[in-house]
């Protein structure tokens, strides 16, 4: 929705034509209020304990800052919808702001129901607020061009202006992203919050942004000089790679606002993680405590982690099939993820 309304915004002549039906927009929309309810279904039937469905419903949107938040979501989706249908106006640059101020509107309440908002209160906020606004501004432009463009003429006008705005995102994404993971995860104990599912999710989440940064270097750098040097060369397989990597990274931040945040009590509570223990079944995992330490397996998956990666970019300069170099990105993953768990003392 971001990045419909956003790319509206921008004259033809730096942009290659984008067609986003708005059937598409209402959906998204009607989406966005029916999926946040789901975390309020489940809290409400794990404090429902056999008692009145309704009324445990009714506290938890009443009382709860989580179920307020999704109120406030209801009412602006609401409006949005309406907008939507009845003010449709492509051409208008008023229609297009307007639709980014209620998306915006969304994305605040997103911020109010996050984590990040009762452990840090107006930091948490703020915090989440921006991580995800940018998120939604760098990634939903790249959605955009990817899936709903019309061949991809003006597509070196686009980079020109695109590069930087995605560097720029990139760049706060990750601020924010660390300052986030300080509010549940002490950086002094990020490796031991591998043992917890929590901590396994994060972990993925972090070697995945490592090939979505090769992915737009690649994108915003050196297909760049492919069209300089050949226009008919098609980009955009390569953007919708970069956009499917980034379906997995959202997929993994999902399951990680399920998960109880890591820490001893945490581990004592709930014990290790099914898939850190698969690694080390027969062995005492009694004590929250993971220290790194190097030996020929993790050292050899490593630098078979480093190769998938150099082969990712490799493969594109060979002109190999986009999905050639994103089956090389999902094997980094599991590579490098596996280096660093057999890397653990």
């Amino acid at each position: 929705m971001i990045g419909s309304f956003l790319i509206a915004l921008v004259p033809s002549t730096l942009k290659p034509e984008i067609n986003v039906q708005r059937w598409l927009q209402v959906i998204a929309t009607i989406g966005i209020a029916f999926f946040s309810f789901i975390p309020i279904l489940l809290l409400v039937l794990n404090l429902d304990r056999g008692n009145e469905f309704v009324g445990t419903l009714q506290m938890v949107l009443y009382t709860f800052e989580v179920g307020k938040a999704w109120i406030f979501t209801f009412l602006v989706a609401t409006i949005l919808v309406i907008f939507l249908l009845f003010f449709e106006d492509h051409t208008n640059r008023a229609y297009s702001i307007g639709g980014f101020i209620l998306t915006f509107l969304l994305i605040l309440g997103l911020g109010w129901a996050s984590h990040a908002s009762p452990i840090e209160h107006l930091n948490g906020f703020i915090t989440h607020t921006t991580h995800f606004t940018v998120v939604t501004v760098w990634i939903g432009i790249l959605l955009m061009v990817s899936w709903f463009s019309r061949g991809f003429s003006n597509w070196l006008n686009f980079l020109k202006w695109f590069t930087p705005v995605a560097s720029a995102c990139f760049g706060i994404t990750i601020i924010s992203g660390l300052l986030l993971m300080t509010f549940v995860v002490d950086f002094a104990a990020y490796t031991d919050s591998w043992m917890l599912p929590y901590g396994q999710l994060l972990l993925i989440k972090h070697l995945l942004i490592i090939p979505l940064l090769v992915y737009a270097i690649i994108n915003g750098v050196f297909i760049k000089k492919k069209l300089q040097n050949d226009p008919s060369f098609n980009p955009k397989p390569w953007a919708r790679v970069e956009s499917l990597l980034v379906l997995l990274i959202f997929s993994v931040t999902a399951a990680l606002g399920h998960q109880s945040p890591p820490s001893e009590n945490t581990f004592k509570n709930e014990g290790p993680s099914k898939l850190f223990s698969y690694f080390y079944q027969g062995q005492s995992l009694q004590v929250f405590r993971v220290e790194l330490t190097i030996n020929a397996t993790g050292l050899s998956l490593l630098l078979l982690a480093i190769l998938f990666i150099g082969l990712t970019v490799y493969a594109f300069l060979k002109k190999a099939p986009p999905f050639i170099t994103f089956l090389l990105s999902i094997l980094f993953v599991l590579s490098g993820y596996l280096a660093l768990i057999w890397s653990i003392k």
